[in-house]
């Protein structure tokens, strides 16, 4: 289950976002061979018009289990103040050749509206 955080943006500014990401046992996540993504839009309904794609890395070295997920000022600018849903996903492909995704975040942000511009 993923969990979940509400976040705020300010609209206009560029926004990172680093996950730590830690097994059961408290030992830090090998992401060797994971892939990250992350998306926000208006509702979970929306078309994929109304998406916004965070660039999503894996930090070197992978064995730290750090992602981290960013907005352009540019990409914050453009979106409308108010609420969104997002989540981030983990993903990698088994010995059988499957994709195996794991939600590990997800949740509301809401974006401030900006005044300087």
């Amino acid at each position: 289950m993923a969990q979940y955080e509400e976040l705020q943006f300010d609209q206009g500014a560029d926004q990172t976002i680093e996950l730590q990401l830690v097994n059961a046992d408290g030992t830090k996540k090998n992401l060797s061979g994971f892939t990250v993504a992350a998306k926000m839009k208006k509702s979970y309904t929306s078309d994929s018009a109304d998406t916004t794609t965070f660039t999503s890395l894996i930090a070197s070295p992978v064995t730290n289990g750090i992602v981290t997920l960013t907005l352009t000022n540019t990409q914050t600018d453009a979106l409308k103040a108010g609420r969104y849903v997002y989540d981030v996903e983990l993903s990698f492909v088994d010995s059988d050749d499957n994709t195996v995704i794991e939600r590990i975040l997800e949740g509301r942000i809401t974006v401030t509206p900006s005044v300087t511009k």
